[in-house]
């Protein structure tokens, strides 16, 4: 593992371990409501002890008052906060265990929640607009080491692909495009065509200057071989001296016949080739019986089982290359994806105008997606919530907020103390007044 991969693998994990998981949020409801249940246990001792001590000190009425009005808060919010999530005691009193038996109309409430009040047009639009999305992109995407993570990742999924692909299925396409774009099409009049172009543009000469020199190159190593082709054919009583001499002759004609094309550019072989090729290329555009032999001799070749091959062997040799290209690290096609994502990014960064067009097609696309799609996608939070258990439901939402609802059975405890010696308090003093 490179040092890049090491550090966003621990960013990923710090990532993860900031938010809590479900065993953790259980451990500190549980704490919490020990905590506010400890406060309303502290309360009623302190009340019991201060009514039966009331008499003999009379300033214990003043604490036997917070005491009562701390339980009267306590039981009060512990009262309602259980019955956001279950029936206090298992009595049915009614509007209590409000989420397991309104589940769905909560769905449904958030739902439309989302809809109307996220995925409004002026909402995204306005958000997508204001972070310029393709500046943010364009740094991420000019890191080299989220250009290699980026690469490695595309690579993976395109390997995954390749392997997903059946042979077969590849072949047939490549085949059925083959036959619709090679062979359905006449070859004569294209081939025609562009060999008159070659012509024109004298690009036959090259074509005869090779095949001349591979010609003079091969009669200088085979000095023999045109000389036998006419020492054969002469007559068995002739003296060897004269077959010798003949074939001699014939390899100097022959090879300085050669040389001499080879050196007049205006020779009348290579004249009466250039004449032969224009002759051929109107033909093969014009002339109905050269255009019908072609088709002949492509119709042969259509039915030859190397079409097939050729598909076979075609897909093959591609899919080795490519997969042998995905896999290595410093293969020629990731080290020039790399690049090109790297140089993308700092097109994205530098690059105003294009910065801009991005911004603006990123923006309508997902204007068009919330227009057409909004009622889809806050449709995904109602069936959600619909497929819930009503039981699982109540545990998912207490555990993201039963910890926070905790602090309510405190504060009431607490407020409900101060409102109980309050109103003691001025009940007391009006008394004394009257």
């Amino acid at each position: 593992m490179t040092a890049t991969e090491q550090v966003i693998r621990a960013g990923d994990e710090a990532a993860r371990r900031a938010v809590p998981t479900d065993d953790e949020r259980r451990v500190a409801l549980r704490r919490m409501k020990r905590v506010a249940t400890a406060l309303l246990i502290g309360a009623a001792v302190v009340f019991a002890v201060s009514f039966a001590l009331q008499e003999s000190l009379p300033w214990l009425a003043y604490v036997r008052a917070a005491a009562e009005g701390a339980m009267v808060g306590a039981i009060a919010d512990w009262f309602a906060v259980t019955a956001l999530f279950r029936r206090p005691l298992g009595l049915p009193i009614p509007h209590t265990a409000i989420i397991p038996t309104r589940k769905d109309e909560i769905g449904a409430s958030l739902g439309a929640f989302v809809e109307n009040e996220f995925l409004s047009d002026e909402v995204v639009v306005g958000k997508l607009q204001s972070v310029g999305i393709a500046r943010r992109l364009g740094g991420w995407l000019a890191s080299p080491a989220n250009a290699d993570r980026l690469t490695a990742e595309a690579s993976v999924a395109a390997r995954g692909i390749l392997t997903l692909l059946g042979d077969d299925d590849v072949e047939d396409v490549i085949e059925k495009l083959a036959r619709r774009h090679l062979f359905e099409p006449e070859w004569g009049p294209a081939i025609g065509r562009i060999g008159a172009r070659l012509v024109a543009a004298n690009q036959q000469r090259t074509a005869v200057e090779v095949a001349l020199e591979k010609a003079e190159a091969w009669l200088e190593a085979h000095p023999d071989a045109i000389g036998g082709m006419v020492s054969d054919r002469l007559p068995r009583w002739i003296p060897g001296f004269v077959d010798r001499f003949v074939d001699d002759r014939a390899h100097r004609e022959v090879l300085g016949f050669v040389r001499s094309v080879r050196d007049d550019q205006g020779h009348p072989l290579r004249q009466a080739i250039d004449r032969y090729l224009i002759d051929l290329t109107e033909d093969l555009q014009h002339d109905p019986a050269t255009i019908l032999r072609v088709e002949q001799l492509k119709a042969e070749l259509l039915e030859s089982p190397r079409v097939r091959e050729f598909a076979g062997e075609a897909w093959a040799s591609i899919k080795e290359s490519l997969e042998a290209a995905l896999a290595d690290p410093r293969s020629e096609l990731r080290t020039g994806l790399r690049s090109a994502v790297v140089e993308v990014g700092m097109r994205l960064e530098t690059d105003a105008e294009l910065a801009a067009k991005v911004d603006a097609w990123v923006t309508d696309a997902a204007a068009y997606v919330v227009r057409n799609y909004r009622s889809e996608i806050a449709g995904v939070i109602t069936e959600t919530v619909e497929r819930w258990d009503p039981r699982e439901t109540t545990e998912k939402i207490e555990l993201q907020v039963g910890r926070d609802l905790q602090f309510i059975r405190i504060n009431g405890t607490v407020v409900g103390a101060l409102a109980g010696l309050a109103i003691f308090t001025v009940a007391t003093t009006v008394q004394a007044l009257v």
